[in-house]
């Protein structure tokens, strides 16, 4: 491989089909398909595109033409970096889906991709998909073209599946709602064909893709995901008391408390309502720390998607039944490029960072705090497992 690369500069192929993907701004939480995968899918495809040997790096994904999204998504091409740009693919209807729903429309994806392909100067080396939808249609691809295919899962069916059924939820309700029959057979087919799985963790491949049937046939590559450290880093002692920090700090009756800061999209999983409700039924803390929740961007609740909805109206009912009024704030709005000086304004009040979640394959969050100089807390499950355990900075 080493050969090839030094023969001809690589072109690679990054597909991440659900969600709201752009070159800048985020909508990280906007939906609960726009979260991780999207910043480490661009964040990835930059740093890839800067690589000596890497000459162009398409990340391809889905056009949306939506009223109710930004027109930003209806581009068919966007450039991200130099040698990096976003293709947009037109499959299925016009509208935003939800992941669940696009699997009726993923052999167009493939149609789409292949005409695509087939005008190009050349085809590419590797194929890199995200997520089982894309990892259909990178399959496909694969087998058709003759092109390497790298996978990386980011979630898995069968884990999320047990968990449900373990939580007393009946499997022909679960099915209606997630498709999993589709998704655990396509995740089948991309760990029996990829010539490389990456995973974050170690745990990830043994317990959870230990649940399928061709993994131990699989290859296996263990790279956690890395952050950008000239956003994320420590505050200066002399630095001033900014914007952000005199916005933040009115939210609170006393703003000279530590700050307990927890960052996630409004999803059940993620168990920020826990932290609140642990926050609310301790005087101590109370007395202890202010709490700042960011739990994605919003105008009104109601205008939310039902799951996001029930999430932030069950937070704002506990704040007032607790009555943590000046002590817990919500933001309606926070945007991804002002979480690197929110990390930083944690770590002068000498704050905190909490990961609440019931499980993590990783936790990219825990990295990001860690460089920014505050202090992390986090569940003992696999990605935090490891991040804690090499950089010591936290429980």
């Amino acid at each position: 491989m080493a050969d090839m690369m030094q023969e001809k500069p690589l072109y690679i192929w990054m597909i991440s089909l659900h969600g709201l993907i752009r070159a800048e701004h985020l909508e990280l939480g906007k939906d609960n398909d726009t979260g991780g995968q999207t910043k480490y899918v661009i964040e990835l495809a930059k740093q890839l595109a800067m690589h000596p040997d890497v000459e162009k790096i398409d990340v391809v994904t889905r056009l949306i033409e939506d009223a109710s999204v930004a027109e930003d998504y209806a581009k068919t091409e966007e450039s991200v970096s130099e040698g990096c740009r976003i293709v947009r693919m037109q499959f299925g209807p016009k509208r935003y889906l939800k992941k669940e729903s696009l699997w009726p429309h993923l052999d167009q994806a493939v149609d789409k991709c292949l005409n695509f392909l087939r005008q190009a100067e050349r085809l590419p080396d590797y194929i890199h998909t995200h997520y089982a939808d894309a990892g259909y249609v990178g399959e496909q691809l694969s087998l058709l073209l003759g092109i390497p295919l790298i996978h990386t899962g980011h979630s898995l069916g069968r884990p999320k599946l047990a968990r449900m059924l373990a939580n007393g939820r009946k499997a022909s309700a679960i099915e209606k709602q997630f498709n999993f029959a589709r998704r655990i057979t396509s995740e089948e087919g991309v760990i029996q064909h990829s010539s490389l799985v990456v995973t974050s963790t170690q745990q990830e491949i043994q317990e959870q893709y230990g649940m399928y049937q061709h993994a131990a046939d699989a290859r296996f590559k263990v790279i956690p995901p890395g952050i950008d450290t000239s956003q994320f880093s420590p505050p200066l002692r002399s630095q001033a008391t900014s914007k952000m920090q005199v916005e933040i700090e009115a939210y609170f009756a006393d703003a000279d408390k530590p700050l307990i800061v927890a960052i996630s999209r409004p999803d059940s999983r993620k168990n920020i309502h826990g932290l609140l409700k642990a926050y609310g039924e301790s005087k101590h803390l109370q007395a202890k720390a202010n709490l700042l929740i960011v739990a994605g961007s919003r105008e009104h609740v109601n205008q939310l998607e039902e799951g996001q909805k029930q999430i932030i109206t069950g937070l704002l009912v506990d704040v007032d039944f607790y009555n943590l009024w000046g002590k817990v704030a919500i933001p309606k709005h926070f945007s991804q490029d002002e979480i690197p000086e929110l990390y930083r304004i944690a770590a002068k009040k000498k704050g905190v960072f909490v990961n609440p979640a019931l499980t993590e394959p990783f936790g990219l969050t825990l990295i990001e705090a860690a460089a920014s100089g505050l202090p992390i807390v986090a569940p003992d499950d696999g990605g935090p497992r490891d991040i804690i355990g090499n950089c010591r900075n936290g429980l």
